[in-house]
């Protein structure tokens, strides 16, 4: 009956962290994210090389080959931004980072840019992915909606598991 008292958690928006076309992570094409065996989230096949923040929180991992970024949100969410396939063989070069272990973020702050040609000239996908690594936490996800999007944008609303 007082229901209406209580504050309504409307879970935790995730957005775009690059513009370009979103595909649901199903469909990257590389088994480890396709098949969730890191977690689910969403993967773009980016127009543009600025990265941004998708979530607000604290960067735990930096790569030192900068193709990946591990962002802990405060509920304890641990998000990976994973910049291409097999890109860890191309030891940072395609990558300038403007963030740093420890640093405080926020939704769509600049982490870093990836030159997208040098990418796919060596012959590597260039799709950007997002993964929610700790899916114990998470109750449910938002599915993901294919289209056209600019970074900044909401791609998911993540519901997270009740004490």
């Amino acid at each position: 009956m007082f229901n209406f008292f209580k504050k309504k958690n409307k879970g935790l928006e995730v957005d775009a962290a690059v513009d370009g076309e979103l595909i649901p992570i199903t469909e990257v094409k590389d088994d480890v994210f396709s098949t969730k065996m890191l977690g689910d989230g969403y993967a773009i096949k980016p127009t543009s090389g600025e990265i941004h923040s998708p979530v607000e929180g604290d960067i735990s991992t930096l790569f030192p080959t900068k193709h990946a970024i591990g962002i802990k949100t405060k509920e304890g969410l641990e998000i990976l931004v994973h910049l291409g396939i097999d890109t860890v063989e191309l030891n940072g070069a395609p990558f300038k980072m403007e963030i740093q272990k420890g640093d405080h973020v926020t939704p769509g702050q600049l982490l870093g840019t990836m030159d997208l040609k040098q990418v796919t000239d060596s012959g590597r996908d260039d799709s950007v992915i997002v993964v929610y690594t700790n899916m114990d936490l998470i109750e449910s996800i938002t599915p993901v909606q294919k289209g056209s999007i600019s970074s900044g944008d909401k791609v998911q609303i993540i519901t997270f598991r009740k004490n």
